[in-house]
């Protein structure tokens, strides 16, 4: 038997290790070890060759109808919260004073974002979320230049693509790859300006393609660290060439959490190009309402394997209706394409031009049937606009208008679902009240320490209080209840 000593045993094997660490380092790479080398991303030229091209997009609002900002807080409100409960908005730092309160109509900045150049005359593609709703969009090159930009046509909600314009030439422009190329694990890299700081690099693989998120898109799920400012910048190939728009990232907790999802640049050129030649999107409907197929209908009905849209419903006198779809018909193929989710059929008949004639395959009581329809136009989209922006005031009582609003009472049986013994809902806002951040649908609960039980009593209060000081209004909005100041005079 052996004996060692503890510390000579520990030096032992101390020079033990070293030494194989030594001679380890003097004997030449595996070939595993080489290819793993060789085989790392060099993304150097690719932020060379795109960066260029890449823009950020500053966006801008008038005040006079801005609301508050989620969570803002000033001075005013902070001191409110500290004579009625002694102590400051929980979780809201002390702010300093600030003596230099925006006027109305006074611009101020309403949030940042990222852009491509399309082509060298100077158009550039985004989110539509970026830019709707700006009273001003600014792009800044990569080389410091700044140009105020045109929304070109209506920016598609549906898709989230934008298309702007600024007033320059001889721009560098990226190129557009092809998104069926396209492979789940291949390394990609996003450029745009996360929080704001322009022209940052992330990278990493694609994670999964055609994710069902969208109504009308199959989006390309990444783990490329996507932030806020992120959105409408590129997802570049290994090529070098955009092969999508990051614009949504999965979360908890508001950041990056390794999920993100960008539109394919071959929908969004799609809708690029028909904002250019007609300044909107047209799309195509044919009046069904559709749901999956399950593996136990599809065998029990002799359809096979699950695939194709069943027809739950049929809109009486739509495009699907005269020409015969029934409901519980399954489609299995729409010009000749295959079915084989029912977001596919939204999503051919979407990119299908209203009155083409188009054949459609269905699957009904055990055999297949062709049937075909004239596609006709989805109802445009309206724009959403805030009531402040609107002309006409709110209705209802002179001393409700004086503050922006128009309120009506509530059912017992709607104070009952929303646990609350009195208070009324707010039918429209404007002017002061939108600027204080209310929105239709609030539930006004009190105003100062009185309790609003009807209309009657909102009239009364409002008629009465200081309209030269911030009037406090304690609201619910859906299950959380928060405090605003109205400031009728400004």
């Amino acid at each position: 038997m052996f004996k060692f000593d503890g510390m000579k045993s520990r030096t032992l094997g101390m020079t033990l290790a070293l030494a194989l660490a030594g001679s380890a380092s003097l004997l030449p790479a595996g070939p595993a070890q080489a290819q793993a080398v060789r085989g790392l991303p060099d993304f150097t030229e690719l932020v060379e060759q795109v960066g260029p091209a890449v823009v950020n997009i500053r966006t801008l609002e008038r005040t006079r109808t801005g609301a508050a900002a989620p969570g803002a807080m000033d001075e005013e409100m902070q001191e409110f919260f500290r004579r009625f409960f002694g102590q400051p908005m929980p979780g809201v730092p002390r702010q300093a004073p600030r003596p230099n309160r925006p006027q109305p109509d006074e611009e101020q900045p309403r949030g940042v974002g990222s852009g491509f150049i399309l082509s060298t005359d100077g158009f550039v593609m985004t989110n539509a979320h970026v830019v709707e709703g700006a009273d001003e969009v600014l792009v800044t090159l990569p080389d410091r230049r700044e140009f105020k930009a045109r929304v070109v046509g209506a920016p598609d909600r549906r898709t989230d693509v934008a298309v702007i314009k600024i007033e320059a030439t001889g721009l560098p422009a990226v190129k557009i790859g092809d998104v069926n190329r396209l492979k789940v694990g291949e390394w990609v890299m996003a450029i745009g300006s996360p929080f704001g700081l322009e022209n940052s690099v992330t990278a990493g693989i694609v994670s999964a393609k055609g994710r069902e998120t969208g109504d009308y898109l199959p989006f390309i799920q990444t783990d490329v660290a996507i932030n806020p400012g992120n959105s409408g910048g590129p997802l570049i190939n290994m090529r070098g060439e955009v092969v999508g728009i990051n614009s949504q990232i999965y979360s908890r907790s508001g950041g990056f959490m390794g999920i993100s999802f960008a539109i394919p640049i071959d929908e969004a050129i799609r809708v690029a190009e028909q904002l250019r030649a007609s300044g909107r999107v047209t799309r195509g409907r044919i009046g069904v309402q559709i749901d999956q197929v399950t593996k136990d209908v599809a065998e029990s009905i002799g359809l096979g394997k699950p695939q194709g849209a069943l027809v739950r419903s049929v809109e009486s006198g739509s495009p699907a209706d005269k020409a015969g779809v029934e409901a519980g018909d399954i489609v299995t193929k729409f010009d000749g394409k295959t079915i084989e989710r029912a977001t596919d059929l939204q999503r051919l008949v979407g990119n299908t031009k209203p009155g083409t004639r188009s054949t459609m395959t269905v699957f009904r009581r055990g055999g297949s049937k062709d049937i075909a329809v004239t596609v006709a136009e989805i109802e445009p989209e309206k724009p959403v606009r805030r009531a402040a922006d609107k002309d006409e005031k709110p209705k209802g009582s002179p001393a409700a208008q004086s503050v922006g609003l128009s309120v009506s009472d509530m059912s017992a049986e709607q104070k009952k679902d929303l646990k609350l013994k009195g208070g009324v809902k707010v039918e429209a806002v404007t002017d002061a009240a939108a600027r204080a951040g209310i929105h239709e649908g609030d539930i006004i609960v009190a105003i100062g320490n009185t309790e609003i039980a009807s209309v009657k009593d909102f009239d009364a209060v409002i008629a009465k209080v200081d309209k030269t000081k911030p009037i406090p209004v304690l609201l619910r909005r859906g299950e959380l209840a928060t405090y605003l100041l109205i400031r009728p005079v400004r």
